[in-house]
C-alpha cells in the first residue's frame, strides 16, 4: 500500500468528474455494507451507550464518575472527529494492489480490537482513555471507508434505500450491544472485546466483495502539510450546500447524543434504577426505540427514492425527534421513558434513511468521497465532545439532577437542525 504524496484540489478550482455508478448494486454489496456499517458501530457504540458508564463506575467514586465518563467521551470523541476526515483523505489518496478502500477498513478495525482489549483490562480513567482513543481512531478509519461506498458504488436513486439500510444497521448496532451488555453482565471485558470481533467480520466480508480500486493518478495536485491541512477546509461560499447540511448533521447530533450519552445516567438518577438493573432497562428502551428505527428507515427510504426528495423527510425527522426529546425531558415513569423513545427512534429511522443519500448529493469532489464525507463525519463526532462537556452544567441547573434541562437543550437543537437543511438549493 502507499498513499500518494498529493492533496485535493484547492476548494476554489473545479472538481473532476466522476460520474455516479450507473447500474443498482447488488445484494452482496449492500449486505457488506449493512455488515461492516454493522460491525463498527457496534464495537464504538456500545461503550457509549453502556459498556464504558459501567466500566467508569467499576473504577470511580459514584461523586466522580460523570466527570469521569466525560473526560473518557470527550477525548474519544475529538480523536474521531479528527481522524475520520484524515483517515479518509489517506484512503482517497491510497494506491496499492488493494484498491484505496480495504487497507483502511481491516486495519482500522484491528486497531479498534486492540483500543478496546485496553479499555477492557484497565484499571485507571488514564488507562482507560488510551484504550477509548485507540479504539475511536481505528474505528474511525474503517468507518470513513464504509461510508465512502456510498458515494463510491451506490447509484443515485438508490442511495436512499442503502442509506436506510445503513442507518439501520447503526440502530440495530444498539440493540445488539445492549443485548450483549446483558449477556456478559457477569463479564463485562467480553462485552468490549466480542462486538470488536463482530467489527473485524463485517469489514473483512465487505473487503472481500466490494469493487475497490486505487487512486486515480494524477487526480491530485502536489502538496506539503499546509496544503494537506488546507485540504480539509471546503469553502462555505463556493460549497453553501455542503456548509448548510454540515450545521443540519451537527445540531441534529447535538440532540441525539444528549439520549445516547446520558441515558444510564437519566435512569439511575431520575428513576431510580440500581447498577445490576439499568442494562436491562437500557435494553428494553433500545429495543423499543430500534424497533421504531426499522419502521422510520424502511419507511423514509423507501419514499425517499421514489419521490426523489430529500429535504421533507430530513425536516419532518427533526422535528420528530425533537419531539422525543421533549418527551423524555418529562418522564418520570419508565413506561413514559420507553414511549418517548420509540418517537425517538422513528424520527431517527427516518433521518438515518436519508442522511447519507443527502450527504453524498452534496460532496464538492466525488473523488474525495472519504476525506468529504469525514469533514461532514465531525458534525456526528463534535457533539459527542461537546455534549459532555455542556451536560454538568445544564445538569446542575435548579440544583442538580436537571435532566429536563438537557434534554430539552436537545430538542431545540433538532429543530434548529431542521431549519437548517432547508436552505439546500441543489437537492429537493
Amino acid at each position: 500500500m502507499a498513499v500518494i504524496p498529493d492533496a485535493a484540489p484547492d476548494a476554489e478550482s473545479p472538481a473532476p468528474a466522476l460520474s455516479a455508478p450507473p447500474q443498482p448494486v447488488p445484494g452482496t454489496l449492500v449486505f457488506g455494507l449493512a455488515f461492516a456499517q454493522f460491525g463498527v458501530m457496534l464495537s464504538l457504540l456500545t461503550p457509549v451507550m453502556v459498556t464504558l458508564a459501567l466500566r467508569v463506575a467499576q473504577i470511580v467514586p459514584a461523586d466522580d464518575r460523570g466527570a469521569a465518563l466525560g473526560q473518557v467521551l470527550s477525548l474519544g470523541a475529538i480523536l474521531a472527529m479528527i481522524g475520520n476526515p484524515v483517515f479518509g483523505s489517506l484512503s482517497d489518496r491510497t494506491r496499492g494492489r488493494f484498491g484505496r478502500r480495504r487497507p483502511w477498513l481491516v486495519g482500522g478495525m484491528a486497531a479498534a480490537f486492540l483500543g478496546l482489549l485496553v479499555v477492557a483490562l484497565g484499571g485507571s480513567v488514564p488507562v482507560l482513555m488510551l484504550g477509548w482513543a485507540l479504539a475511536q481512531l481505528g474505528g474511525n478509519a474503517a468507518l470513513s471507508a464504509v461510508v465512502a461506498g456510498v458515494p463510491d458504488l451506490v447509484p443515485e436513486q438508490q442511495r436512499g434505500k442503502v442509506s436506510g439500510i445503513i442507518g439501520m444497521m447503526t440502530s440495530l448496532a444498539m440493540v445488539a450491544g445492549t443485548v450483549l451488555a446483558n449477556v456478559f453482565d457477569d463479564s463485562l471485558a467480553l462485552a468490549f472485546v466480542v462486538p470488536a470481533v463482530v467489527g473485524l467480520a463485517g469489514v473483512s466480508y465487505l473487503a472481500s466483495v466490494m469493487k475497490d480500486r486505487p487512486a486515480t493518478p494524477g487526480a491530485f495536485a502536489p502538496y506539503g502539510l499546509r496544503e494537506f491541512l488546507r485540504s480539509f477546509w471546503v469553502n462555505p461560499k463556493r460549497h453553501p450546500d455542503f456548509a448548510w447540511n454540515f450545521a443540519g448533521r451537527f445540531l441534529v447530533f447535538v440532540g441525539t447524543s444528549c439520549v445516547t450519552s446520558y441515558q444510564v445516567y437519566f435512569l439511575m438518577d431520575r428513576l431510580g434504577y440500581g447498577e445490576d438493573e439499568v442494562s436491562g432497562k437500557v435494553l428494553i428502551g433500545t429495543v423499543a426505540m430500534v424497533a421504531a428505527v426499522v419502521a422510520g428507515s424502511l419507511l423514509g427510504g423507501a419514499l425517499s427514492d421514489r419521490s426523489g426528495r430529500r429535504k421533507p423527510y430530513v425536516l419532518g425527522s427533526s422535528l420528530i425527534l425533537a419531539l422525543g426529546l421533549f418527551l423524555v425531558a418529562t418522564a418520570y415513569s419508565f413506561p413514559l421513558f420507553v414511549l418517548a423513545m420509540v418517537v425517538f427512534g422513528f424520527g431517527e429511522g427516518l433521518y438515518l434513511s436519508v442522511d447519507v443519500a443527502l450527504a453524498a448529493a452534496v460532496l464538492p469532489d466525488p473523488e474525495e468521497a472519504a476525506k468529504d464525507m469525514g469533514v461532514l463525519n465531525i458534525g456526528n463526532a463534535l457533539p459527542q465532545s461537546l455534549v459532555p462537556i455542556m451536560a454538568p452544567a445544564l445538569l446542575a441547573l435548579g440544583g442538580g439532577g436537571n435532566y429536563g434541562a438537557l434534554f430539552l437543550f436537545g430538542g431545540v437543537a433538532c429543530v434548529l437542525g431542521a431549519l437548517a437543511v432547508q436552505f439546500i438549493r441543489s437537492v429537493k
